[in-house]
């Protein structure tokens, strides 16, 4: 469906400021390189309402996405608020995560290169080599590829999986990457790459990797958790501000 029956800006402030977030992110991952041609799905729930999130207009690039072009659907899978087409498994997938894990507020899906890539492996697991995938410490699960998300199961499935972890690395396909906010998702998303690429860089020199002690990765894992506020900001929140003045200098234009 792809009418409108609600205003298309709306001028709540936590609205206007959740669009910007949302349109900011797909702006971000496009240059990133985490974006595939026009596929791929991020989305947000409403701020205020636990059963509507919003998701861009299929056939758009995501570095052309702008606040005011995200769509806003209901948990029925009906269009309320904006115009555009929406694509099967974007709908499948993320009305089915945002419904049954109501911590994930929001969600990116991505087929990002390297993350995708050790997907592909016979042994996808992240492994605690390295700093970065220490921050992973217990928050991914993984699941099998079942073919393209034509129906809710198969998005019930995914969701299923994920479980009470903020990851979930689709075998043979991508990743999802979920959390309260969209400064927190994208903080995963982004070093759930780095992490993923220094892995393969490391495996494609054909030596061993070397495992850091189980010790060593709980300890570290409790100073990330400790050590998420500097000076009392997130950590997460001072990385998306620093994010978005970049495209502030260069394509403001995802704010409107």
């Amino acid at each position: 469906m792809n009418a409108s029956r609600e205003p298309l800006w709306s001028r709540d402030d936590a609205e206007r400021r959740a669009r910007i977030d949302l349109a900011a992110c797909h702006r971000l991952a496009a240059r990133l390189g985490f974006n595939e041609g026009i596929d791929n799905h991020l989305t947000m729930l409403v701020p205020g309402h636990s059963e509507r999130f919003y998701l861009a207009p299929f056939g758009l690039l995501w570095s052309e996405v702008k606040a005011s072009d995200l769509l806003e659907l209901d948990f029925g899978g009906t269009v309320v608020a904006g115009r555009g087409l929406v694509e099967d498994t974007a709908l499948y997938i993320h009305l089915s995560v945002h419904r049954l894990l109501p911590q994930a507020r929001c969600v990116l899906h991505t087929h990002m290169p390297h993350a995708t890539a050790l997907g592909m492996l016979e042994e996808p697991r992240l492994e605690m080599a390295g700093q970065n995938a220490i921050g992973f410490h217990d928050d991914i699960a993984y699941v099998d590829y079942n073919g393209l998300a034509l129906d809710y199961g198969e998005g019930e499935r995914l969701a299923r999986a994920l479980g009470d972890k903020s990851i979930l690395m689709l075998r043979n396909h991508g990743v999802l990457v979920t959390a309260s906010s969209a400064a927190q998702a994208f903080e995963r998303l982004y070093f759930l790459e780095r992490a993923c690429q220094a892995q393969i860089l490391a495996l494609s020199t054909g030596r061993k990797l070397r495992i850091l002690p189980q010790s060593v990765v709980q300890a570290t894992a409790a100073q990330f958790r400790a050590g998420d506020k500097v000076g009392g900001q997130e950590r997460t929140e001072l990385h998306f501000q620093a994010l978005k003045r970049l495209l502030d200098r260069s394509e403001a234009d995802y704010a409107t």
